[in-house]
């Protein structure tokens, strides 16, 4: 693969491995979407790497696919990474300020972020993404970036973005037997939250709420940084399993009649819908207590955006905006984004956002700058497999 022509996003899910690869070509107006893969997962269970080899083949089947279009092999690609051993954490650090004239450099600046890194006490966890959420010039919060300034003591507050060092390891090493060299690894959470929101709803305060299979993401954005990053142990298969036990039926029917296509039988409408009801309010008292640890609850003016394959749920966005008492969609901000991609399952947008990785101007740098979130239209995007992206 020419590294300069093309990248590659690889999302290892629990339920499934998505890929997409996307040409930069420099004679087209915009990034186009030339090839994807699919797999189902095997070996992970909350996102936990419990099998490298069986994870390695089931990314070994993804890339197949997408290999298979494209014509050429796949070496290097970017990846996500999520699972409930993903959260966050927020450290302050300060120096005193070495020049003679007190003049704040990025030395400076470098060394209050790595004290802050110090004060952590993170045994076992591996840090993915260090952000600066805000600086203190001799006790007083300063809102320009802090360089050329004066002072005597410059203190920072820090999120860390943190995982299982040994989650980590396991995938690295999963990727390395399916011979992926890795571009740059981002938390799942942030990847996706750079391709479905906006800067001004980052700005105002959100929160993205990504449903998946075995696990619920949660990040929270604020003055276009994220404040917050959380995964619970509970996911879109466990609204499945309650239609399952409650109805008595197999796990087939019960996925069916949770996304509202019912195969067949005779199940009171009302009874499902208070089964599903049910599982969501859990899910969203959830994010509501973590709203609430952060005092954000119900203070977030651009609301909450539901997405991942559990967004499917019919009525979803009404029992949400009923238990956080925030404004709720699903799926993008901008209407048209699920046009100009022509994304129909919204589990792809981790995948998609990845393979944007390379262009700074449709993602953000993953240490420090969160300014992404205006995607531009890219053309035939999935043309002739929308099967691959169906529910």
């Amino acid at each position: 693969m020419n590294k300069n022509n093309y990248t590659c996003g690889i999302d290892v899910g629990t339920n499934s491995t998505k890929v997409v690869v996307m040409s930069f070509d420099k004679g087209r107006r915009e990034p186009t979407v030339i090839a994807t893969g699919i797999s189902e997962t095997k070996g992970m269970r909350f996102g936990y790497v419990t099998n490298v080899d069986t994870v390695a083949e089931s990314i070994r089947k993804a890339v197949k696919q997408a290999e298979n279009i494209l014509g050429i092999k796949i070496r290097r690609a970017y990846i996500s990474l999520g699972g409930v051993s993903l959260s966050s954490i927020v450290s302050t650090g300060s120096v005193i300020i070495s020049k003679a004239d007190q003049e704040i450099t990025n030395l400076d600046v470098t060394k209050a972020i790595a004290n802050s890194e110090e004060n952590l006490d993170i045994p076992n966890k591996k840090i993915i993404h260090t952000i600066p959420l805000g600086y203190k010039l001799d006790g007083k919060d300063i809102y320009a970036r802090p360089e050329g300034l004066r002072g005597i003591k410059l203190e920072v507050k820090t999120l860390f973005i943190i995982c299982l060092k040994q989650n980590m390891e396991d995938l690295i090493t999963a990727l390395t037997l399916a011979k992926i060299d890795i571009e740059e690894i981002t938390a799942s959470p942030i990847v996706t939250g750079n391709v479905l929101l906006g800067s001004k709803q980052k700005i105002a305060g959100c929160v993205l709420v990504d449903i998946g299979s075995e696990t619920v993401s949660t990040v929270v954005f604020e003055n276009n940084l994220p404040i917050s990053v959380s995964v619970f142990s509970i996911g879109s298969m466990d609204i499945t399993k309650d239609i399952a036990l409650g109805l008595k039926i197999s796990l087939e029917e019960a996925e069916s009649i949770k996304l509202g296509s019912v195969i067949g039988g005779d199940y009171s409408k009302k009874k499902v819908d208070e089964i599903i009801e049910a599982r969501l309010v859990d899910i969203f008292e959830l994010v509501d207590n973590q709203l609430k640890r952060l005092k954000r609850n119900e203070l977030l003016p651009a609301g909450v955006i539901i997405t991942g394959g559990g967004s499917l749920v019919n009525n979803i966005a009404d029992i949400a905006r009923n238990q956080l008492k925030l404004p709720t969609r699903v799926g993008p901000i901008d209407n048209s984004l699920n046009n100009k991609f022509k994304v129909r399952d919204n589990s792809w947008y981790t995948a998609l956002g990845l393979a944007l990785s390379e262009d700074s101007e449709y993602s953000s740098d993953s240490s420090n700058n969160f300014q992404g979130g205006n995607v531009k239209e890219v053309k035939n995007f999935f043309k002739s497999i929308f099967s691959q992206l169906l529910p």
